[in-house]
């Protein structure tokens, strides 16, 4: 059901809009096609993934920092393929990726078409965990920053997702009101509940269909989105 109420729609921007997993696969491969030509790029993006998500994770509640996190989800992947590599070269390769991640600009189905639909009945934002000057490039060379009035990172806020700081400072970024806005995420920790925990509603951005609870709204798909907007 369409919510008349909605003026103001927040997004997350990566594995939300901006599809990460894709990128990130590309960037290795390139990568490691210079300089690592020996590593199984299939199996090393098996380990990647958790272990990207894994220090995310710690890293949203301060457990890790910046710095740890962009050594230690490399570090952990090559152990687990038993690939031998000194930490000069993670080091290397660390700053390579993030030099070259916002090359790639793959979108989730749908994206344009949906931003284009919700553009002209609402004022969008983005709220996002990610570093502030990676993100801006992200948006700037994926084509979608015409598209949002702010954009919220999480160095500007002081904190990350789910904390509800982040949410107020979004809100008072926009002028925009908790009754009359809505996240939509793919994170059900930080995105949802962290919204919901600041009074915001939000739709959770369930591509990979995992069960969840019946109370929560989902998309499995972005243009699911004009169901309820």
């Amino acid at each position: 059901m369409i919510n008349l109420d909605i003026k103001d729609v927040f997004f997350d921007l990566d594995h939300t809009l901006w599809d990460f997993d894709r990128n990130s696969k590309v960037t290795f491969e390139k990568i490691f096609s210079q300089n690592h030509p020996e590593v199984a790029i299939d199996d090393f993006i098996k380990h990647y993934v958790p272990n990207n998500q894994a220090c995310w994770k710690l890293y949203q509640y301060d457990k890790i920092t910046h710095q740890q996190l962009r050594y230690d989800r490399l570090r952990l992947s090559f152990d687990a393929i038993g690939y031998a590599i000194s930490d000069t070269e993670i080091d290397y390769i660390s700053q390579e990726y993030i030099d070259l991640l916002t090359e790639n600009n793959h979108l989730f189905e749908g994206t344009f078409e949906i931003l284009d639909y919700l553009v002209e009945k609402y004022k969008l934002h983005v709220i996002t965990n990610g570093f502030a000057h990676v993100q801006q490039k992200k948006l700037n060379n994926a084509k979608l920053s015409s598209y949002f009035s702010t954009i919220t990172n999480s160095e500007m806020a002081g904190v990350k997702k789910p904390n509800p700081i982040i949410f107020e400072y979004a809100l008072n970024l926009a002028k925009a009101k908790k009754e009359t806005s809505i996240m939509i995420g793919d994170s059900i920790e930080a995105d949802v509940l962290g919204a919901l925990e600041a009074g915001i509603d939000a739709i959770y951005f369930n591509e990979n269909k995992e069960a969840v609870d019946s109370n929560i709204k989902q998309i499995n798909h972005l243009l699911e989105l004009k169901n309820y907007l």
